[in-house]
């Protein structure tokens, strides 16, 4: 990592705009960067290469882009004395335009975020940095837990790590030696914990013994109903949330509805843990 010149901010917010169409996205980063290669380049095969994306990708965000823009942004020819090629329009060029002089204001903007909030303390630019960062990750996991590691527990093949939810609640994991090695786990270390909801079980007698290593009381307050399962959210006392897909049956036989308390019930080894470091 190239260390930051004299004077200038270590930590810089970096934005992407793009331009919406009622069918969807007409222009970002990608496809403008693909237009200004077919400018330079007046080729769209030279042009795939420097963005890098396949010939037929390429082809198919020219279409997209035509389908959807007021008038084409881009033309191409077919044979003749050059050879044909691709080229755009004037109205392409002009797209472009705007769309660059739209990222340098909002980049402008940002910067003069950054700069307040440097302004306000280092760890209040860590916090909001790592809150974006969070924000910004997708999974499949309905799940998604982020916290400081409470305990850590070695065996021989494995490790115990507990995370601290709020007051009352600890999650816990079970990984393989090999896997808390790379992630560098330690103690007071912030990770990510995912689980997804078909691996949740609810309960609702609390004098149930199980062997659930998690077991998250709280409020059910929302249910989903399906043809045949539901979607159950319990919120937890620290305000954070768990669902658990569940049968229709199972709704009735264990008589839950919003406002009725409940606890969701998941094994350690259900917990898939990362860090971002």
């Amino acid at each position: 990592m190239t260390a930051p010149a004299p004077g200038a901010s270590p930590t810089r917010l970096l934005g992407k705009i793009a331009l919406e169409t009622p069918l969807g996205v007409l222009l970002g980063d990608m496809r403008i960067r693909l237009l200004e290669a077919i400018e330079t380049h007046g080729s769209i095969s030279q042009a795939a290469r420097a963005v890098p994306l396949s010939y037929k990708a390429a082809w198919d965000a020219v279409d997209a882009i035509n389908n959807m823009a007021d008038a084409p942004l881009v033309e191409r020819s077919v044979g003749g004395r050059q050879g044909g090629g691709t080229r755009l329009t004037d109205y392409g060029r002009n797209m472009i335009a705007l769309y660059r002089a739209m990222e340098k204001e909002y980049q402008e903007a940002l910067d003069r975020v950054t700069q307040r909030l440097e302004q306000r303390g280092a760890n209040d630019m860590a916090q909001f940095r790592s809150l974006m960062r969070r924000m910004a990750m997708k999974t499949s996991a309905r799940n998604q837990f982020f916290g400081a590691i409470w305990a850590l527990r070695a065996s021989e093949v494995d490790y115990e790590v507990s995370l601290r939810l709020d007051d009352r609640n600890l999650l816990t994991a079970i990984i393989t030696r090999a896997s808390a090695e790379n992630l560098g786990l330690a103690i007071g270390k912030q990770i990510y914990a995912f689980i997804k909801s078909s691996a949740v079980l609810l309960l609702t007698d609390p004098t149930t013994r199980i062997s659930a290593a998690n077991q998250l009381w709280g409020e059910i307050s929302s249910i989903h109903s399906g043809p045949v399962n539901a979607e159950v959210t319990l919120q937890l006392p620290g305000g954070r949330t768990v669902t658990s897909v569940v049968t229709q049956a199972s709704i009735d036989r264990l008589q839950l509805s919003v406002g009725s308390h409940a606890c969701a019930m998941f094994k350690a080894s259900d917990v898939i843990l990362a860090t971002f470091d």
